[in-house]
């Protein structure tokens, strides 16, 4: 048989973690903000930020980024969004965009990859499963998390400006 199981028996001690993710844009582009919810076990964070000027992918992608930086150890996730988009980049896209230095099928520069390579970083720090559902369909952590990114844009507070020096897309 061989092999090593040292990442089995390392998959098996990590904390087991379940993630929520939104983000919301007034006008796109526009004033942005991004929530998310952390549950391990019977423990709950809630994070929320806000950008003045983006987009709406752009804070889908920022509440993925911000919820697995928030960990402090790896961990074994499960990571829920109503972004195809993001979720798409996650599972099907990005293996083929790095092997295209960062293009797209047609050759055209990946949008926002200043975010999926802050996002890919932030990924290879833990065990993701990227999760699907629907938005605005009553899933409660889903509208939590839509109401904390919108009380972010109120409030126009939070992270503040944590532009990377591009132009949101």
């Amino acid at each position: 048989m061989g092999g090593n199981n040292d990442d089995a028996c390392e998959h098996t001690r990590m904390k087991r973690v379940t993630i929520y993710t939104d983000g919301a844009c007034q006008g796109n582009p526009g004033p942005g903000g991004w929530a998310a919810i952390l549950v391990e076990g019977t423990h709950r964070r809630e994070i929320s930020g806000y950008e003045p000027q983006t987009t709406n992918n752009r804070m889908e992608m920022r509440a993925a980024i911000e919820a697995l930086r928030a960990l402090p150890e790896r961990c074994d996730i499960d990571l829920h969004t109503d972004s195809q988009y993001l979720r798409n980049g996650m599972d099907q896209w990005l293996a083929k965009w790095k092997r295209n230095q960062w293009r797209t099928a047609d050759r055209k520069p990946v949008k926002n990859v200043d975010l999926w390579q802050l996002l890919d970083a932030a990924a290879q720090a833990h065990v993701v499963r990227w999760h699907w559902v629907r938005g605005h369909d009553g899933h409660p952590e889903n509208e939590r998390c839509d109401v904390l990114a919108n009380e972010a844009i109120h409030a126009g507070h939070g992270i503040g400006d944590v532009g990377l020096g591009s132009e949101p897309t």
